[in-house]
């Protein structure tokens, strides 16, 4: 028998393609924009969001049939918070250098319309194995954006990944710069992210006309 039912891998990789939160969804978009100037950071945010939203899920989904319904929503802010503050402080203990770059925006995790929307719409209403799946889904559905945004920006905005010069040195005129390439400094500013987002979506629709919305 299939460790994962067909449902269970459609939890799973729906959120990958069809039905991303950032995408489709139209979710999580403020981060996007505010944090994949580089590629490390967009990782480091996409990783946090997949436990959050995991842990998060399991622990709904565990207490959905005793929490009364008027402070449900107060209720998966102390658990989103909890689990916040455990990354935050993992990363200023492991990686004090990003976790100042990310700065706030880890703390605003908490605000992350992904997160409470998987809460209300899915853990609430499920079992704790299903509402893992659903939250690693999603979490990596949105990380996979930031990831991809991350790459493009950092490539061409600063010509490095992951901090290593990739596309030759800037100032010694190596590798491509040789030739006359000049880095795009337009990419790491955040209008630049939301265009990056709009192509995304763009090659998402041309590839499947069922996501095309009808006026």
């Amino acid at each position: 028998m299939a460790l994962l039912s067909k449902k269970d891998r459609g939890l799973l990789l729906d959120p990958l393609a069809d039905n991303n939160p950032i995408t489709i969804q139209v979710l999580g978009i403020c981060s996007a924009l505010a944090i994949t100037a580089q590629l490390k950071a967009s990782i480091v945010m996409g990783l946090s969001v997949v436990f959050v939203l995991a842990m998060g899920n399991v622990v709904i989904s565990l207490m959905r049939n005793i929490i009364p319904s008027k402070i449900r929503i107060i209720v998966q802010l102390v658990v989103v918070a909890a689990l916040v503050i455990i990354v935050d402080q993992v990363l200023k203990a492991f990686a004090y250098e990003l976790s100042k770059t990310l700065s706030v925006f880890v703390g605003l995790i908490i605000t992350n319309c992904i997160i409470m929307g998987r809460f209300e719409a899915f853990a609430l209403g499920n079992k704790p194995w299903r509402s893992f799946l659903d939250g690693i889904g999603n979490a990596a559905g949105y990380a996979l954006i930031l990831i991809i945004v991350g790459f493009f920006r950092e490539l061409l905005g600063s010509g490095t990944l992951l901090g290593f010069k990739v596309l030759g040195d800037p100032i010694t005129k190596t590798g491509l710069y040789a030739i006359g390439y000049e880095n795009n400094g337009f990419m790491l500013l955040s209008p630049m992210a939301l265009i990056v987002v709009g192509i995304i979506i763009w090659i998402q629709r041309s590839r499947n006309s069922a996501l095309i919305e009808e006026n």
